[in-house]
C-alpha cells in the first residue's frame, strides 16, 4: 500500500510550473476517436487517469503513442474494432463515458459500463443520455448497469440541459459535431475545458461555436481531420499551489497558469489577506508571509463561481487562518467526506447538510488520514505542512489521479513529504 509521509515544513518558497489540466486532456483525448488522423495533444500530464483513457481507447482499436519525456500523447483511431469500452478500466475512471459520444458519431453504436470514481456525490449520467437521445440514438441501460447505446443517424437538434453538466456537455458537443444539420445546446457548461475541448475540434474541421457559454451551436460536418493542440494549464492544480502558499504562508512563484481561469480562487484569498502579484509574463506570485491571515465564506458553484474541485483545499486553509468561516457545498452533496479527516488533525470543523462552519486554529497536529476523494487528498497533503509532528495520508491513488509530480513540485518549494510503500 502506497502512502505520503508529510511533516511540518515551513512557509514553500520558489517556482512551480503547472502541468497540461486533467479535466481537459480527457474529452480531448476522446474526441480524437472521431477522426481517422493523427491527433497530436501537447502538455498531456503524466497521470493515471491519462493512462487509464490511454488504455481504454486501446482497447477500441485506436493506436496511441505516449512521450512521457515531453508530455506528448499522440492518437490515431482509423481503426476502431470494437464499440464496447472495457468494465475494467471504465469502472476507474468516471470520465470514461466520453467515449460514448464519439463513438456513436464514428460507428453509430457504443457500449459501456455505468463509470466510478471519486464518491462525491450524485452525478447523473441522465443528463448524458438526454442530450444524445435528442440526438436520435436509442439507449438503454441493463439490470446489470450496461449501457448499450444506437443510432443509425444522428441528428441535430435543440437541447436544454437542466443543470450545466459539464461532461454532459462535452458528449454532446461531440456527438453533435458529425451529426446532420445543426445542434442548439443550451444551459451549457462554460467551463474553460469547454474551450479547449472546442478549440481542439475545431481544429479538427468542426464547426463549433458558442463554447464558454450558456449556448453552444454546433453545425454538424461529415468527416473530422487529424489536428495537433496544447492543453490548458490545469486550474485546479493552480488554485492548490496558490492555496499551498497561503496555508504556509509561504511564497511562490507559480508560472504556466491562466489567471483569468482562478478569478474566484484569487478574490477569496485576497479577502483573507493573502497578496496575489501579476506578472507581465503572465505568471502570478502568491505571498502570505507578511501579514496574519483572516477568515471568509466560500460557496461552490458551476464555473464561473468557486470551483467545487477546490473547496476542500480551501477549507484546509479555513482552519488555519483567524475568525469563523463557513462553507456550502452547492454542486456535490457528498463532498464533505475530508472534514472527519481534518477534524482526526485537530480541525475544529460543524457540517449540517451543505453547509460547514470552521473556527480557525493554529495548532493542527499530525494524524493517520485517508485521501476520501481526489482533491480532499489534497487537502490532507496541504494540512500536513503546517500540522505539528507526521501525517500520514493514506488512499493515495485517488491524489496520483490528478496531480502530476505533485510529491517533486512540493518538495521542489521546500516541502517535506515523501512517498512510501509498505
Amino acid at each position: 500500500m502506497e502512502k505520503y509521509i508529510v511533516r511540518k515544513s515551513g512557509p514553500l518558497r520558489g517556482e512551480v510550473s503547472i502541468s497540461g489540466a486533467k479535466n481537459a486532456v480527457l474529452p480531448i483525448m476522446a474526441a480524437a476517436l472521431l477522426s481517422d488522423e493523427d491527433c497530436v495533444i501537447n502538455d498531456a500530464p503524466a497521470l493515471l487517469d491519462v493512462d487509464i483513457l490511454c488504455r481504454l481507447l486501446e482497447t477500441l482499436g485506436a493506436v496511441v503513442k505516449k512521450d512521457l519525456q515531453d508530455n506528448v500523447v499522440t492518437i490515431n483511431s482509423a481503426d476502431i474494432s470494437s464499440v464496447e469500452a472495457s468494465s475494467k478500466l471504465v469502472k476507474q475512471m468516471r470520465a470514461s463515458i466520453l467515449v460514448m459520444g464519439p463513438l456513436l458519431a464514428r460507428k453509430g453504436e457504443a457500449v459501456i459500463p455505468l463509470p466510478g470514481g471519486c464518491a462525491i456525490g450524485d452525478r447523473p449520467v441522465e443528463l448524458h443520455f438526454k442530450g444524445l437521445r435528442a440526438l436520435g440514438a436509442d439507449i438503454r441501460v441493463s439490470i446489470t448497469g450496461i449501457v448499450k447505446a444506437k443510432a443509425e443517424k444522428l441528428r441535430g437538434a435543440d437541447i436544454y440541459l437542466d443543470f450545466p453538466s459539464v461532461g454532459a456537455t462535452e458528449n454532446i458537443m461531440m456527438a453533435a459535431s458529425m451529426a446532420e444539420g445543426v445542434t442548439i445546446l443550451e444551459n451549457a457548461a462554460q467551463e474553460p475545458e469547454i474551450v479547449d475541448l472546442a478549440n481542439f475540434m475545431n481544429k479538427m474541421g468542426a464547426k463549433i461555436k458558442g463554447a464558454g457559454t450558456d449556448i453552444i451551436k454546433i453545425e454538424g460536418v461529415e468527416r473530422l481531420h487529424g489536428c495537433q493542440h496544447t492543453v490548458i494549464p490545469d486550474r485546479i492544480e493552480t488554485g492548490t499551489f496558490m492555496l499551498a502558499a497561503a496555508i504556509t504562508r509561504g511564497c511562490i512563484h507559480i508560472t504556466n497558469v491562466e489567471p483569468d481561469h482562478v478569478k474566484p480562487v484569487i478574490a477569496k484569498l485576497r479577502e483573507c489577506g493573502v497578496e496575489i502579484i501579476m506578472m507581465d509574463d503572465g505568471s502570478m506570485v502568491v505571498k502570505a508571509d507578511e501579514k496574519p491571515l483572516t477568515s471568509t465564506d466560500i460557496k461552490t458553484l458551476p464555473y464561473p463561481g468557486f470551483p467545487t474541485d477546490l473547496q476542500s483545499p480551501f477549507m484546509a486553509l479555513l482552519t488555519t487562518v483567524n475568525g469563523n468561516s463557513a462553507v456550502i457545498e452547492t454542486v456535490f452533496e457528498n463532498r464533505y467526506m475530508h472534514v472527519k479527516e481534518l477534524q482526526k488533525m485537530g480541525a475544529k470543523i460543524k457540517t449540517q447538510d451543505r453547509s460547514a462552519t470552521i473556527k480557525g486554529t493554529k495548532k493542527l497536529k499530525g494524524a493517520s488520514v485517508v485521501a476520501t476523494d481526489l482533491r480532499a487528498g489534497a487537502a490532507m497533503v496541504l494540512a500536513g505542512l503546517v500540522a505539528e509532528g507526521t501525517t500520514e495520508v493514506a488512499e493515495i491513488h485517488h491524489i496520483e489521479r490528478g496531480y502530476e509530480h505533485f510529491v517533486e513540485k512540493i518538495r521542489g518549494l521546500g516541502g517535506d513529504i515523501e512517498r512510501v510503500e509498505e
